[in-house]
């Protein structure tokens, strides 16, 4: 019987298949942040946006690179190739002063980025 055996590469295939499904959800932005809690429905997009978050100390962060703010809108068109289309998602601290993430929104919107959004935490979480 000259046939090969495909169960055991079977099985390793399903233990590799369920470790990314439960690995992949905590690849997320890896900033912890505590976002303020209101009640909204959730944005719905296909295409994974760029965030930017902005942590109680003031620092800020493109993805999860530490940027100044000088460099943020350079290292933002580098990203984007200058794809003024692109959605970017700012997630502040809560405890951050309102005027500094205003500060970073008007700084992105002063490039041309129209698809900009505040990022929140749904209360039941």
């Amino acid at each position: 019987m000259s046939e090969i055996n495909v169960t055991p590469f079977v099985d390793v295939m399903l233990v590799l298949l369920i470790v990314f499904m439960v690995t992949a959800p905590l690849l997320t932005v890896g900033i912890p942040v505590d976002l303020p809690k209101v009640k909204a429905d959730a944005l719905t997009d296909q295409k994974d946006p760029i965030e930017i978050t902005v942590k109680l100390d003031g620092l800020i962060y493109l993805g999860e690179s530490e940027v100044e703010i000088e460099n943020l809108i350079p290292r933002l068109n580098a990203i984007t190739d200058q794809n003024t289309e692109a959605r970017i998602y700012v997630r502040g601290d809560r405890v951050v002063a309102y005027g500094r993430v205003m500060e970073i929104m008007s700084i992105i919107n002063s490039a041309g980025y129209i698809k900009v959004a505040l990022v929140a935490q749904n209360p039941s979480d």
